[in-house]
């Protein structure tokens, strides 16, 4: 099993979304909203660091465990439909997941996703 979390433009939820609903298998995915900074800035752009002040910018964080054999599919249908080629279109992180527990059924392993 593994964990992917990638983290979007705020725009681009819809499309994604819907198109992780077509993944046969994929059972969810968890949705945030969240804020951040990264190392990209227009060149010459003023520095947005003020004393104690940072400039966040809105993301939407997604996170979904699913088989390893569905990785690849799904890192590319996020990397697809959410890229607008912009800088700052987002990253995807894909690592190992040891436990899975459903609490209602106390279900292990794959069977818990």
């Amino acid at each position: 099993m593994k964990l992917i979390i990638a983290f979007i433009k705020p725009h681009k939820l819809s499309d994604v979304t819907l198109a992780l609903h077509e993944i046969e298998g994929l059972t969810g995915a968890s949705i945030s909203d969240v804020r951040g900074f990264g190392r990209g800035r227009a060149k010459n752009a003023p520095d947005r660091v003020q004393k104690d002040l940072i400039d966040f910018m809105p993301r939407i964080k997604l996170e979904m465990v699913c088989p390893d054999e569905l990785v690849k599919q799904v890192v590319s249908t996020i990397e697809k439909n959410a890229h607008t080629g912009l800088r700052g279109d987002g990253k995807i992180y894909v690592t190992n997941v040891e436990q899975a527990v459903r609490i209602s059924t106390a279900e292990c392993g794959d069977c818990a996703v």
